[in-house]
């Protein structure tokens, strides 16, 4: 079976999506049968075509920024193209690690779905009835219907809406299959978590100390008047203003199981010192990330659950 996983990243997440395929890696004794593709919004020039332009986000106007932390999302729906529309694919953000061997998911029985996923946490899974398409299972031969630079100019003429289309709201809800919440585990860190997501953005534990530099929505159904105040600061301040910096990760393991990843890429070269001082200069990695690397302990060898050992050195 022809598979392949792919990592969605920008320039400011590229060391987390390289340190996400390590992971992938490290953990599968299935390396030889999937490919793992990194794709970058640089290697787009799309992306770079809107740089500026406005579009449709949740029946609001929004101003495209490439330097946002998420400009990447849109490349979730590239995969089924690139793979000639045959075989199987996993998608992935740059902020999933995995901890057990990713084969176990792309080769599961899908029961005919075209797409795997889990719902979305909060009042955007059950109010809006939200799919994280964070992780996503994908049978490319039922998605030929996919078409994701179509779609994203769409959103800069306002005939499609950013978020309906992230969501999967556009998908036949009969084509869609759940898997179990551990493949996209949400800042949740237990020895059943099979990929870690840390997906609060404001706890990322590569950027603890960093400026805020991702932009937050403007649409709050419970309480309409925070997204008025929202819009109201961007518009008159810009769009960073008054965030904030990036917060410690209250989970420690979950910051150690990420920096002993990226101990490992230093170790095996995968990432140069070089490069992590470069990132730290662009303030996508901490500025203390040598003395973190330092005072962490080697995880535990695979297919040991990185948990096993961690727990004691935390």
């Amino acid at each position: 079976m022809k598979a392949s996983v792919f990592i969605q990243t920008n320039h400011k997440q590229i060391t987390g999506a390289i340190v996400a395929e390590h992971a992938l890696r490290r953990y599968s004794q299935n390396n030889d049968r999937f490919d793992v593709v990194i794709m970058d919004t640089r290697d787009y020039p799309m992306f770079a075509a809107r740089e500026g332009q406005q579009y449709l986000r949740d029946g609001v106007a929004r101003e495209w920024l490439n330097d946002d932390l998420q400009s990447f999302t849109p490349t979730r729906f590239m995969p089924p193209k690139l793979m000639d529309f045959e075989g199987r694919a996993v998608v992935i953000d740059p902020d999933i690690f995995a901890t057990t061997d990713i084969w176990e998911l792309l080769s599961r029985d899908m029961q005919g779905k075209a797409i795997m996923c889990r719902m979305r946490s909060g009042p955007k899974g059950l109010i809006d009835k939200c799919k994280a398409s964070s992780v996503m299972l994908l049978d490319c031969a039922q998605l030929t219907h996919w078409d994701a630079e179509a779609k994203f100019n769409a959103m800069f003429e306002f005939d499609q809406d950013y978020q309906p289309w992230i969501c999967l709201r556009e998908e036949p809800e009969e084509s869609i299959g759940y898997f179990e919440n551990e493949w996209n585990d949400f800042d949740k860190f237990t020895l059943e978590t099979r990929m870690l997501h840390t997906t609060r953005r404001k706890t990322q534990p590569w950027k603890t100390g960093l400026p805020t530099d991702w932009r937050p929505a403007e649409r709050f159904r419970l309480f309409p008047p925070a997204a008025w105040v929202m819009r109201a600061r961007r518009k008159l301040f810009g769009e960073y203003a008054f965030l904030g910096n990036y917060k410690q990760h209250p989970d420690r393991n979950q910051e150690l199981f990420f920096f002993g990843l990226l101990k490992e890429c230093i170790n095996q070269g995968k990432i140069s010192e070089d490069m992590l001082r470069h990132e730290m200069q662009q303030n996508h990695v901490r500025h203390d990330a040598f003395e973190v690397l330092e005072r962490t302990p080697d995880l535990p060898p695979a297919p040991l659950h990185p948990l096993s050992a961690l727990s004691q050195a935390a």
